[in-house]
């Protein structure tokens, strides 16, 4: 009799949600909304995927319920679009999750911080005073100088199978650290104070995107963090604190290195040779307001983490491809050949001249984004996308990896086709097919440091080494699971010198 009569309250629950959202002219979704867990019960992991299997079935807008929340699925450039423009105000507000708690100073960094006069404050700071054209240009040399460190690491490990990804993670860690810090961290062995500092970073960035990533299931089902699930929020507090312990001990270094300086600086042209925390501190004198520790030490953890395992990762999928592709690795490096040269390597003025390149890059990123579904945002209010309803309050998920792979948006999306971006104009003119950073206010704000490190890199590569499989057998394109979309079987590559010339430039 208890199991009849809770069957027919599901089955009274599951009718009554689907007449409510049909007057409420809700958008469409699975029809087995159940008690409690809502659609959870229907993904599987890799989300994205799980996500566009059902959007395939009810809709490019899908209104799902994860738990006790609501959330809107979108997975077409138009409704995209909506979102991203028309109501880009309504959505540029983000959901109150465990993460942006314990990894996001409490909702206050950039990535959480809800639309606001704080926003407009750290973005203003983050464009203007860290990642904007002449800051980047400033700091050129340093990842020209990492660059140069990568080929030779390479160069002493040639012809001998080398696991790429740990290669490009390093590259990236120390480009990040150089222009937040001023220092390398090389996790030289023999140095044991800069290899304990080297291993703590990796391990914050490393445990980031595998707490801070994750689906927290406590996120949306409350209940469970009082009956035995808490443990998960345990782990990001304990981060959060090792996070900003790790920032403000760089923090006060650099204060107090810039006091006992004061009388000596003369740096060349102003603060351009300045890294990003002293250029801060030094604003930090006039405006304390704007620029507080707490500020600058949220700014430089997201730029950290940001900007280190999503271009590295993205420079394993792009060398993956051209491996298993070795005609457009071989039209690329005629490219850089015929172009630049082998009188110099390449710098990253050359890049707009290196349209190929340019095209293997942005269709890595449209097969394998760095995140495959955006970081979450929030309604402020009740608004309109595609005809439907969407109420105050819903979380917004666009699968950016459902609609860069859509057969209906894109010609044979599995097959890598760099020349289709030949003439890309981008998304002002194309429509939002092609959303690797994201769109609008809440859109990522280091894009042009990510496409200067990953180009500069991936072009010094082909220019200098000759590349191969480590066997007979294609490189395995499986993903793996995580935020930023990681292969499941790491990258393992060879490679040999194309010229000598190259390396005396080193």
């Amino acid at each position: 009799m208890m199991i009849l009569h809770f069957v027919l309250f599901a089955a009274l629950y599951m009718l009554t949600n689907h007449l409510i959202k049909k007057i409420k002219n809700l958008p469409p979704s699975p029809f087995s909304t159940l008690p409690i867990i809502g659609h959870l019960y229907l993904f599987k992991k890799p989300l994205h995927r799980s996500l566009s299997k059902i959007s395939s079935k009810y809709g490019p807008i899908l209104f799902l319920k994860f738990g006790s929340r609501p959330v809107l699925v979108v997975s077409s450039p138009s409704a995209a679009e909506d979102c991203f423009s028309k109501n880009d105000v309504v959505f540029a507000n983000r959901p109150r999750l465990l993460a942006g708690k314990y990894l996001g100073s409490n909702y206050t960094s950039l990535s959480w911080v809800p639309y606001g006069d704080h926003w407009r404050n750290l973005r203003r700071i983050s464009s203007l005073e860290i990642l904007s054209t002449n800051r980047l240009q400033a700091l050129s040399s340093i990842r020209m100088d990492e660059v140069k460190s990568l080929i030779q690491r390479l160069y002493r490990n040639q012809n001998q199978e080398v696991e790429m990804k740990p290669v490009f993670f390093e590259f990236t860690l120390n480009v990040m650290m150089r222009m937040i810090a001023g220092k390398r961290y090389d996790g030289d062995e023999n140095d044991a104070g800069n290899y304990e500092e080297s291993k703590r970073i990796q391990e914050i960035v490393t445990e980031t995107f595998r707490l801070g990533g994750a689906v927290n299931v406590v996120d949306f089902l409350p209940v469970l963090k009082w009956v035995g699930f808490g443990g998960v929020e345990m782990r990001l507090m304990v981060l959060g604190k090792k996070r900003d312990r790790f920032m403000q001990d760089l923090i006060e270094k650099h204060r107090t290195k810039m006091d006992s300086n004061k009388s000596e600086d003369c740096l060349l042209d102003g603060d351009r040779k300045k890294s990003m925390i002293e250029v801060l501190l030094s604003l930090q004198e006039s405006e304390p307001q704007c620029y507080s520790d707490e500020i600058i030490s949220s700014l430089m953890i997201v730029l950290l983490t940001a900007g280190t395992d999503t271009s590295a990762g993205t420079m394993e999928w792009a060398m993956s491809l051209l491996l298993n592709n070795p005609n457009i690795l071989k039209k690329a490096q005629t490219e850089i050949d015929n172009i630049i040269g082998l009188d110099h390597l390449i710098n990253e003025s050359d890049l707009a001249k290196l349209p190929y390149l340019n095209c293997i890059i942005n269709e890595t990123l449209r097969m394998f984004p760095a995140a495959p579904l955006s970081v979450p945002r929030e309604s402020s209010e009740d608004c309109n996308v595609g005809g439907y309803h969407v109420p105050r309050g819903t979380m917004l998920l666009v699968n950016m990896w459902g609609i860069q792979n859509d057969p209906k948006i894109w010609e044979d999306p599995g097959n890598f086709r760099p020349e289709r971006f030949e003439g890309f104009e981008g998304k002002k003119s194309d429509g939002l097919k092609l959303l690797a950073f994201g769109s609008g206010r809440r859109s990522c704000p280091g894009d042009r440091l990510a496409t200067r490190m990953v180009g500069l890199a991936l072009g010094s590569l082909l220019q200098c080494f000759e590349w191969e499989r480590i066997s007979e057998e294609m490189v395995d394109m499986t993903e793996g699971n995580g935020v930023t979309l990681p292969m499941a079987h790491p990258l393992q590559a060879k490679c040999r010198p194309r010229t000598t010339t190259l390396f005396h430039l080193l």
